[in-house]
């Protein structure tokens, strides 16, 4: 069976480059015979992580959805805006409340050892590279495994052909080059289970 992975954006704009990027990625990804599921963080809509609103109404039914793909997949591909230097607010809150324990779960389970691949799409000439430092901090410490090679595209506005297709050869090599790994990596961990 193949590699489940759950693509998405930390962004919530409708025409965010971000998205753009992990549409490319999950292509790539199911080219390599991976199974994709791309989502956007707007279709789940969460307050602001609250533990004394947890503690009062439990978890949302947007927040069970969300954890429910997490769980059912084997790693991740997040395309992650950098807003500040950092992590989206987006990104951060569904991550909050990804690893809230619900019921018989295992500690961590939407996250405890899955494969990510991490990529960054930003006007600006890094790339979105120092939101992604962040990000892979953020996981590791949640017991994900971060596939090296991040990969940052800068001058996203002008990144992309009208077929939605990077025009830089050296930044789809790299792209493909995470993908690779992280259906690999997937795989190898997972078995295809």
């Amino acid at each position: 069976m193949a590699a489940r992975l759950l693509a998405f954006s930390g962004s919530l704009r409708k025409d965010s480059f971000n998205h753009r990027l992990i549409e490319y990625a999950a292509d790539l990804a199911r080219a390599r015979g991976a199974e994709v599921n791309v989502v956007r963080l707007a279709e789940f809509p969460m307050p602001v992580y609250n533990q004394d609103e947890e503690d009062a109404s439990g978890l949302p039914d947007t927040v069970l959805k969300f954890r429910e793909l997490m769980k059912r997949s084997d790693g991740f591909l997040i395309s992650c805006p950098e807003y500040n230097g950092s992590i989206s607010a987006a990104l951060k809150n569904a991550i909050d409340w990804a690893t809230r324990p619900y019921q018989d779960e295992q500690p961590l389970e939407c996250f405890k050892g899955k494969i990510a691949g991490l990529m960054a799409a930003s006007p600006g000439g890094l790339g979105g590279i120092r939101g992604l430092d962040h990000v892979r901090e953020i996981l590791c410490n949640i017991q994900c495994y971060i596939v090296p090679g991040l990969v940052s595209v800068g001058s996203a506005h002008e990144a992309f052909g009208n077929d939605g297709n990077l025009t830089n050869d050296r930044t789809r090599a790299m792209l493909d080059g995470l993908i690779e790994n992280t259906v690999n990596a997937a795989n190898a961990l997972h078995g295809g289970k």
